[in-house]
Formats: C-alpha cells, structure tokens, sequence
C-alpha cells in the first residue's frame, strides 16, 4: 500500500492539467498502454509492431496478418482521441463510450458478426457472452444497463477514483455492450476516468491476465471488487516504479558534492 501510495503522490506532484503535459509524461508509457492491452487478447501483437506504429505510423518487415496490424493503428487512433478528450474533459457518457468502442475496433469485426448487423461504434445486436460465467447483458438490455452504470460515475471523490474505476471495469465487462472490443473498451475508460480525477493511469500487463481475468471472475459470480482493487494497487505500482527509480537517482546524483 505505501509504493501504491508513492506512485499515486508521484503523478499528483506533476501537477497535469492539460493534454500537452499528459502527453508528456505518458511518452513511452502510452505505448506500453496499448502494447499490454491489445496484447491480453491477441497473442500476435508484438511491442515492437506497437513502437513502430506509434512513433512512425507503419511497420517494416511485417508478416502478420492485417487484423492485428488494423488493431495497432486503432489503439494509436484512440490514445489521440483519450488526450483530445481529456482537454476537453468529456464526460464519460454514451457518446464517449461509444466512440472508443469505434475507434479501437474499425475495420476489424470479422464477416459474421458483419454479416448479423454488428458495427464498431453500436451496441451489440445481438447475444454475446464472455468469461466462465457467460456473462452478457441482453442485447434490448444494453441501452439501459449502460445508462445505469454511466449515471453512478458521476460526482466521484478524488480519493474514491480507484475504486470507481475497478467497479467501472467490472460493471462494464460483465454487462459486455458491444459485439467485440469489451476488454480494450474497457481498460482504456477507466484509464480516462483515473487521470480525470488525477490519478496515473494504469497498465494491465499481459503477463498477469490470469490474476486479472480471476479478479474481474469475483464480481461476475459473488459481487467482490476487493481482489480487483487490489490487482489494480499492485499494477500502478508495477507500472510506475521505474520512472519514481529514475526520478529518485538524479535527485540523489544532484545532491552529491562532487
């Protein structure tokens, strides 16, 4: 809980109020971001793929098939649409969810749910499950699930934030809206709504799904958030420490006399 707390006094020191300077400190980490996330789905996207989209907007010597280099350039597409967001502060409504649902998902639904009706940026029309516990929400549900959920987001407290978003995350998995992109949908929203509430983002790394995957399994059998807030303590602190060490060992070589 103390590194938790560090990585969380960390973020708030940098005081980040605009897109520019969240662009900024998330240099490589937005990366890493996108690079985890598409990963804990789709076991052939490769981090250096992911860094060379990213920084170049292409890919050289590629042999993968285009589905996964389509998902790459979305998730690229929709970390512009998070810092245009976040200058904007968008709420967090329909409208936003919807349109990281479309940006991280077009041009990659496959030719049968094409085929039933389904688009990026809809919710889905029809029935999809997910998890052991086949959890899904009907598809006339949906609308109105999701407009609960949305409403319970507003008027969160700073020092609630993580809790909000581990609920977020869960209620939204378990309710899974859309025809494809759940997961990523997911985990980009409440990285959103952390830093709204000027909490550091969170990376879930791909190494550690099945931790992930069991805490998200507590809500949709008996309704725990714990295990889920304390994978996200853990992964805060997994994602920042590096940059606290680096910050840490120049203040400590400034300080030397010699």
């Amino acid at each position: 809980m103390e590194q938790y707390r560090a990585a969380v006094q960390y973020w708030q020191s940098k005081q980040i109020t605009t897109d520019a300077a969240l662009a900024q400190i998330l240099n490589g980490q937005s990366i890493l971001l996108a690079y985890h996330s598409g990963k804990i789905e789709n076991d052939r996207i490769t981090y250096h793929d992911t860094r060379e989209i990213f920084e170049h907007d292409g890919v050289t010597s590629y042999t993968g098939d285009l589905r996964t280099l389509y998902e790459i350039h979305n998730a690229k597409a929709a970390w512009a649409y998070f810092l245009i967001a976040f200058r904007g502060r968008y709420p967090i409504d329909v409208a936003l969810v919807k349109e990281f649902q479309r940006l991280l998902t077009q041009n990659t639904y496959d030719t049968r749910r094409y085929q039933l009706g389904e688009r990026a940026g809809e919710y889905k029309h029809h029935d999809y499950v997910t998890g052991r516990e086949e959890v899904g929400a009907a598809p006339e549900d949906v609308a109105d699930e999701m407009a609960e959920l949305l409403e319970e987001l507003q008027e969160i407290p700073d020092d609630k934030v993580l809790t909000a978003a581990a609920y977020f995350h869960a209620k939204l998995e378990n309710i899974h809206p859309f025809a494809d992109g759940n997961g990523r949908v997911g985990r980009l929203l409440f990285n959103y709504l952390l830093v709204l509430h000027n909490h550091p983002p969170i990376i879930i790394h791909e190494e550690d799904r099945r931790q992930y995957y069991d805490a998200l399994e507590a809500w949709d059998t008996v309704q725990n958030l714990t295990p889920l807030c304390e994978f996200l303590r853990e992964q805060t602190v997994k994602t920042w420490t590096k940059q606290m060490e680096r910050v840490n060992r120049k203040a400590a070589n400034i300080q030397k006399p010699f």
